[in-house]
């Protein structure tokens, strides 16, 4: 799941766009590149999230499982990405 767009399904966050950066067993660790940076990702917990398998991270998922640095600027642009493809798609 590293390196993908999940979307909060619970919580005060209920509806925000994020990208894993980190999985264990039963939690994932979200990063906004705003808010919720690369140093102190978001933990969530998988059943509280949403995955979209349909929209592609490609260099930033990449980056991330092959361990090469990745800055939060990077993930606030793939954010703003999927959020300009979701409102094209409601017109």
């Amino acid at each position: 799941m590293i390196g993908k767009i999940a979307v909060s399904m619970a919580g005060h966050d209920k509806g925000k766009a994020y990208v894993i950066v980190r999985e264990d067993a039963e939690y994932v660790y979200l990063c906004d590149g705003r808010w919720k940076l690369l140093e102190k990702a978001k933990k969530k917990k998988k059943k509280h999230i949403a995955l979209n398998k349909s929209f592609s991270t490609g260099e930033i998922e990449e980056k991330l499982r092959s361990g090469v640095k990745i800055y939060d600027h990077e993930i606030r642009s793939m954010i703003k990405q999927y959020e300009m493809k979701g409102k094209k798609a409601e017109v």
